[in-house]
């Protein structure tokens, strides 16, 4: 999965995230179809396979709130600093030539220090998910076990908001 939690500006407390299945490598010589496979497991065709420098690229457009189609030249109102691990996938050269159409966009990438994951905003978030969000790892299909996922990241990503909303609430409320 790869996900992205907001700790600054007018989206703070939003979360966001999207999860993908990896299927087991098939022992035989019957090649079944994408599709074939993501029915045998129980899930979507679009949600099979790791997260790769084009589904990254594409979340951080989605981050950065691009629209699909996005206008020639569009431009987010208030800039946006991803910060990131050094996962290969987000130092890929792929990633490095979208920069330059990021930074355009206002989006800029800041890599934390190798071997941080203390520094990282996110990494409370996917601790608690584990921990709490998913007590009962009982799922006997990739299909169970994808929704589980699912539903306990909707689960957090409300609680984020709602504990941010609070926060906020109590900051702005007159004294």
């Amino acid at each position: 999965m790869i996900g992205a939690f907001f700790t600054h500006g007018d989206g703070a407390g939003r979360f966001l995230w999207n999860t993908f299945v990896s299927v087991p490598k098939a022992r035989g010589k019957t090649r079944k179809s994408p599709a074939e496979i993501a029915l045998a497991h129980g899930v979507s065709e679009s949600v099979i396979g790791p997260v790769d420098t084009a589904r990254f690229i594409a979340f951080v457009w989605r981050v950065a709130g691009r629209p699909d189609p996005a206008p020639d030249g569009w431009k987010r109102e208030c800039p946006l600093t991803v910060v990131l691990d050094n996962y290969s996938v987000h130092k890929s050269r792929l990633v490095k030539d979208a920069q330059t159409a990021w930074a355009e966009a206002g989006v800029t990438l800041f890599y934390l220090p190798a071997y941080s994951p203390q520094m990282s905003a996110i990494e409370p978030v996917w601790r608690d998910v584990k921990a709490h969000g998913m007590p009962w790892r009982t799922q006997t299909t990739l299909g169970e076990a994808y929704k589980a996922v699912e539903e306990a990241l909707a689960q957090k990503a409300k609680r984020l908001q709602q504990k941010h909303c609070e926060t906020k609430n109590l900051l702005t409320a007159p004294t």
